[in-house]
């Protein structure tokens, strides 16, 4: 069962063909309209399911057009509609789905969620995001990254702000595209040391700079994420401005990074928290390329699962 449950799961020759690929029909698409399959409809008869106990806007379009895309048909549930885990059990659900259909993806809150449902599934599980980790989103990002600038092995990545699920899949990339990751943010919110412990044995330790000026001196690439959940209460939204306002990425904190440095953001960005409009918008921003990228990127890693 080839599943695509993390970046750090999946070997590092497998993750260059998935981008390839990826790549690949990204360029044979060009021109095209969007709606139109590609003319090899790796996915014709397939039916795939995509699960959100967890919100989301680009998950949701990009998983949905790719599939369709590849020729083959989705079937939307929410939450509320599975109620995964409420009732019957996480490993009951799954194996009833596999009965139904050829591919899962579930966007979810727990990783113990997305284990138990690919554990006890027939069929292919894709991590759509869980609260620890996100290896969709940086798939797309290391293929825009490349598609900008070349290969990002030995380049310079520094992650500004809060150390989460986004960041966890970075060092995740770091460790199996071989590239260096610097992190910069406040002290209580620093990443998981599961994380810093598997990119030094990849022989790619993870920087720490409390510093983000000194952090992001010489990056080819500097990276931020939204400061708040939408699950966050008032008060944890304020502690949490507080604490990583030094770390806002600005023009003048740009400056100090490479001249040709490329900016990103997965989306959706708090526009004058954690970024400034006049970066977001600037000439070293590639965040809508990024966001274009979730839809070839997760083409291709169904490719990969399926086998097709």
């Amino acid at each position: 069962m080839t599943h695509f449950l993390d970046i750090h799961k999946t070997d590092p020759a497998a993750l260059r063909r998935i981008l390839d690929n990826a790549i690949a029909m990204k360029t044979a698409r060009a021109g095209r309209p969007k709606g139109t399959p590609d003319d090899t409809r790796p996915l014709d008869g397939r039916m795939v399911a995509l699960i959100f106990e967890k919100p989301s806007t680009r998950t949701r379009i990009s998983f949905d057009v790719g599939v369709r895309q590849l020729g083959g048909q989705t079937m939307v549930l929410s939450g509320a509609d599975m109620q995964l885990g409420h009732g019957e059990t996480i490993a009951d659900t799954a194996r009833v789905l596999s009965r139904y259909v050829d591919l899962i993806m579930i966007r979810t809150f727990e990783e113990a969620t997305l284990l138990e449902m690919a554990e006890y599934s027939d069929v292919p599980v894709i991590n759509g995001l869980t609260n620890r980790t996100h290896p969709c989103q940086i798939m797309a990002d290391v293929m825009t990254y490349e598609e900008h600038r070349g290969p990002i092995a030995d380049r310079k990545v520094v992650w500004s702000g809060d150390g989460n699920n986004v960041f966890a899949s970075f060092a995740h990339a770091a460790g199996q595209f071989g590239f260096d990751l610097t992190f910069t943010g406040p002290e209580p919110l620093d990443p998981e040391p599961a994380w810093f412990e598997f990119c030094a044995g990849r022989g790619r330790p993870i920087t720490v700079d409390r510093d983000p000026v000194r952090a992001v001196a010489g990056a080819d690439l500097v990276v931020t994420d939204t400061w708040v959940s939408m699950h966050d209460a008032q008060s944890a939204r304020e502690r949490r401005h507080n604490q990583l306002r030094p770390y806002q990425v600005t023009e003048a904190l740009m400056a100090h990074a490479a001249p040709d440095a490329l900016f990103m953001h997965c989306l959706p960005a708090h526009r004058d928290d954690e970024v400034t409009s006049a970066v977001m918008d600037g000439a070293h921003s590639v965040v809508f390329d990024e966001a274009e990228n979730r839809l070839h990127a997760q083409k291709a890693i169904m490719r990969h699962c399926l086998g097709v």
